[in-house]
């Protein structure tokens, strides 16, 4: 299995760091998940039901156990979003190795939950610059798929901007990938 699941690195670039999400976190994580707003824009596919939307510390701090428990049996990996200028929490990333599919080869999910207000071109091109230059290697992908349903406007655009297609024959709606050796760096 890939070290990132014997001790979870820090990234960070000029914008945000992303850290493993702990219980620390979950007073600040619920302004993220308790956003009406923001709720409708995170992806729930395969996820027993749940739609990650949050309002009190208890439910907040299952979800975090939760994520803690699938770390530790290493399904996948959460981590909590940082924006550097303020220390403030804006949202999370999960990322895990979902295997071969289709034509795409082996890859890895990406979930971006971002509070609705840092749903932007700036916050959320720092959250995948950070995943080109770490996670393909960390989960052992060779592309990273993540989705934006219709009503991320701009989360759409960014990923067109920064190389990610829609992937078209993928198994669910909304999905959109880049592969590792893709010729253009936007970053």
């Amino acid at each position: 299995m890939y070290k990132i699941y014997e001790n979870c690195p820090v990234f960070h670039n000029e914008k945000i760091t992303l850290r493993h999400t702990n219980e620390e976190d979950t007073l600040e994580l619920l302004n993220c998940y308790s956003d009406e707003k923001a709720v409708p824009l995170f992806n729930s596919d395969n996820c027993n039901g749940d739609t990650f939307f949050y309002t009190t510390p208890e439910r907040m701090k299952q979800g975090i156990d939760f994520w803690q428990f699938c770390y530790e049996t290493k399904q996948y990996v959460r981590m909590t979003i940082i924006l550097n200028s303020t220390n403030e929490i804006i949202g999370t990333v999960e990322m895990f190795n979902r295997g071969a599919a289709y034509f795409y080869g082996v890859h890895g999910i990406l979930r971006i939950d971002v509070m609705s207000k840092y749903e932007e071109e700036e916050v959320l091109r720092a959250v995948l610059e950070l995943a080109h230059i770490h996670f393909y290697q960390e989960f052992g992908v060779e592309w990273i798929v993540t989705k934006a349903v219709n009503e991320a406007v701009i989360r759409r655009e960014t990923l067109a901007k920064l190389g990610y297609i829609p992937m078209k024959s993928f198994a669910l709606d909304h999905y959109y990938g880049r592969g590792e050796h893709e010729n253009r760096n936007p970053f």
